[in-house]
């Protein structure tokens, strides 16, 4: 936010830089979500997505790759490096888009409010928080 308290544009994008992307407003929500479709195409247990009208999304570099992952989703990424970048399903969320949230170059700048589809989740996954916790690989100083 500036001094007016405007929305500041946000920045974001894939691992190798073929593709960069601006966000005009803030998300309406951040979710992470647990269902299998996530899972399966992010290769990871949960995805955080930040969901938003599709026009506050303005690609500024590359042009992403779609696939239709299921039914009537489809999934943007980089033909590069493969990082996941947005999810568009007109049927379910007509207008909107979701952004991955951590491909944002500041991914604490909003925090999710809720996790979705939780029933497909690992059932390890809820008790994550009780694991030991180390800011670095343990032993790699």
């Amino acid at each position: 936010m500036n001094n007016q308290g405007d929305f500041m544009a946000i920045t974001g994008g894939c691992h190798c830089g073929e593709i960069r992307y601006e966000l005009s407003a803030a998300p309406d929500r951040v979710s992470i979500c647990h269902c299998r479709d996530c899972q399966l195409n992010a290769g990871a247990p949960m995805v955080a997505w930040a969901v938003m009208p599709a026009d506050n999304l303005k690609i500024t570099r590359g042009a992403p790759a779609t696939i239709n992952s299921s039914g009537d989703s489809f999934r943007r990424f980089c033909s590069q490096c493969g990082t996941g970048l947005f999810y568009v399903n007109e049927t379910f969320l007509p207008g909107l888009v979701d952004v991955q949230s951590i491909t944002l170059d500041d991914p604490s700048a909003f925090p999710p409010g809720a996790q979705v589809q939780t029933a497909e989740q690992p059932t390890w996954a809820a008790h994550l928080h009780t694991l030991p916790a180390f800011a670095r690989y343990p032993g790699m100083d």
